[in-house]
C-alpha cells in the first residue's frame, strides 16, 4: 500500500554525525520528500546530555530515554549513530519489534553480532541498512550487496581507516617517524586522544569482517579477523619499501581461497607497489579494491570518515529505507548461504620482506638460505650491505603459507650469525 503521511524518524545519538544528519534532514526536507515521495519528519532525538545546545533541533524533540523513543510505535525508521555494542544492540532489536526499520553506522556491533540484528529484522519484516559503517561516504556496502549480487567476488582489499592512512602517508612523504606523524594527525583532528582503535587495527578489523561477510555470503565475525597494528612501522621500513618501488599501507584484505572452500580476513601493514591504485591514496582518504569474476577489478575511493561524509551515507540509506516503507517492500537481508569456514592466518599465502642484522662474514647468506629452504619458502631477492663485521641482509620471499614464513623467521632468530630481525612486513598487491 502506498503511503502519503509523513515518515517519522527517531535519531539515536546527536554527536558529530547525528547532528549533521539532523541538519541535512531539516535543510533538505523538500528534496528528501520529493525523492521519497512522502515527507520525512524528525520525531525524536535521544541523547545522553540533554542540556547541551543543539542548533536547529527543537528542544521538545530531545530525550534521554532512547528505549521509550524506539518503543513509541509510530516511528518508521530509527537512525542509530551512538556506536558501541550496548545499548545499541538492544535498542535496534527493540526498534524492529515495534515496527521500525533501522539505519546504522555501528561497525563494532555489526562485526560482533550482525547475525542477531539480521535475524531480528527478518523476523519483524524490517530493513537493516548500514552503508555508513564502512568507509564513510564511499558507496561500498550497497554495490557489494546489490550491484555485484550476481557476480562472484574473490578479493576485497582496501584502506578503510583514514587515521592510519594519514599517519603512514606523512611518514612516507616527509620522512617523519611514527610518533611525529601521530602527533600531527592528532593536532589536525584525524586521530582521537586515544588512537588505539585506529592504530592497532581494531577499527579496520571490524570493517573487514563486515566486508568479508557481504562479499563471500558467509558469516565473518570480528574474532575471525587476523589483526596487526601499524605502531611498529618505522622510517627504515619506508626506506626499504622505496628501494623496492613500494610504499606501506595498513590494509584490510578479505580473500576467497583458490579452491573456493574457505575465506580469510586480515588487517596488517603491507608493502604495495607504487603502480597499484591503492598506493596513491593519500592523507585521510579511504579506498577499496574489489576483484570479481565478471566485473573484473573495481576501485571505490573517497573520504572515509567525518561528520558530513558519514551523514551522506546515513541519509542515502534513510532515503532507501523510507522508499521501501512507502512501497511496502524490503531491501536485501543477510546472505550467508555459503557458510564457508574462515581459515586462520597461518593458512594464508603471502610474501614477506625480512630485514636481518647479521654478522659480516663468509657463509652467512648460505646459512640463511638453508633455513628458508628447510621451511619450504622460496627466496625472490636478496640484498646485502655491511662493513666492520656487521651487515644488513634484506630478503624478499615468493608466496608461501604464512605459517611457513613465521616458522622461518623464528628459525632465523636462532642462528648465531643473526644478530636480530630488524623488521618483517608482508608484501601485497601484485
Amino acid at each position: 500500500m502506498m503511503r502519503t503521511r509523513p515518515l517519522k524518524v527517531a535519531l539515536l545519538g546527536c554527536g558529530v554525525v547525528g547532528s549533521e544528519v539532523a541538519r541535512i534532514m531539516t535543510t533538505h526536507a523538500d528534496d528528501l520528500a520529493a525523492r521519497i515521495g512522502a515527507p520525512v519528519e524528525l520525531a525524536g532525538v535521544a541523547v545522553r546530555r540533554p542540556d547541551k545546545v543543539r542548533e536547529g533541533i527543537p528542544a521538545e524533540l530531545i530525550t534521554t530515554d532512547a528505549t521509550a523513543l524506539v518503543k513509541r510505535g509510530d516511528i518508521d525508521v530509527v537512525v542509530e549513530v551512538i556506536g558501541g555494542v550496548e545499548p545499541a544492540r538492544t535498542l535496534i532489536t527493540t526498534a524492529f519489534e515495534h515496527g521500525a526499520s533501522v539505519v546504522s553506522a555501528n561497525k563494532a556491533l555489526l562485526a560482533q553480532d550482525g547475525a542477531t540484528l539480521y535475524a531480528a529484522a527478518q523476523q519483524h519484516g524490517q530493513d537493516l541498512y548500514y552503508e555508513a559503517a564502512v568507509a564513510g561516504a564511499i558507496p561500498l556496502i550497497r554495490p557489494l550487496r546489490e550491484s555485484l549480487a550476481g557476480d562472484k567476488i574473490n578479493r576485497v582489499m582496501g584502506i578503510v581507516n583514514g587515521t592510519t592512512n594519514f599517519i603512514l602517508d606523512k611518514m612516507d612523504t616527509s620522512g617523519a617517524g611514527y610518533s611525529e606523524a601521530l602527533d600531527e594527525a592528532t593536532a589536525l583532528g584525524y586521530a582521537e586522544a586515544d588512537p588505539t582503535a585506529d592504530v592497532e587495527g581494531f577499527d579496520a578489523a571490524a570493517k573487514a569482517a563486515i566486508l568479508a561477510g557481504i562479499a563471500f555470503h558467509t558469516r565473518v565475525r570480528l574474532d575471525d579477523v587476523y589483526r596487526e597494528g601499524m605502531t611498529e612501522v618505522t622510517a627504515a621500513d619506508f626506506a626499504s619499501a622505496k628501494q623496492m618501488g613500494c610504499t606501506i599501507k595498513l590494509l584490510a584484505i578479505c580473500e576467497r581461497a583458490a579452491d573456493g572452500g574457505s575465506v580469510t580476513a586480515r588487517v596488517h601493514p603491507a608493502m604495495i607497489p607504487l603502480s597499484h591504485p591503492l598506493a596513491s591514496v593519500r592523507e585521510a582518504y579511504n579506498a577499496v579494491f574489489v576483484e570479481a569474476e565478471a566485473a573484473g577489478r573495481l576501485m571505490f575511493y573517497g573520504p572515509g570518515a567525518g561528520g558530513s561524509p558519514t551523514a551522506s551515507a546515513v541519509l542515502g540509506d534513510l532515503v532507501a529505507v523510507c522508499r521501501n516503507k512507502r512501497g511496502g517492500a524490503n531491501g536485501p537481508g543477510e546472505s550467508a548461504y555459503t557458510q564457508l569456514p574462515v581459515s586462520p592466518m597461518g593458512d594464508v599465502v603471502t610474501r614477506y620482506h625480512i630485514s636481518l642484522d647479521v654478522a659480516d662474514k663468509p657463509g652467512v647468506l648460505a646459512q640463511v638460505a638453508t633455513v628458508f629452504a628447510e621451511h619450504g619458502v622460496s627466496i625472490d631477492t636478496v640484498r646485502q650491505t655491511g662493513k666492520d663485521g656487521e651487515a644488513s641482509l634484506v630478503v624478499v620471499t615468493h608466496r608461501a603459507p604464512d605459517a611457513a614464513l613465521s616458522g622461518t623467521v623464528e628459525a632465523l632468530r636462532k642462528l648465531d650469525t643473526v644478530r636480530g630481525v630488524a623488521s618483517i612486513m608482508r608484501v601485497e598487491g601484485e
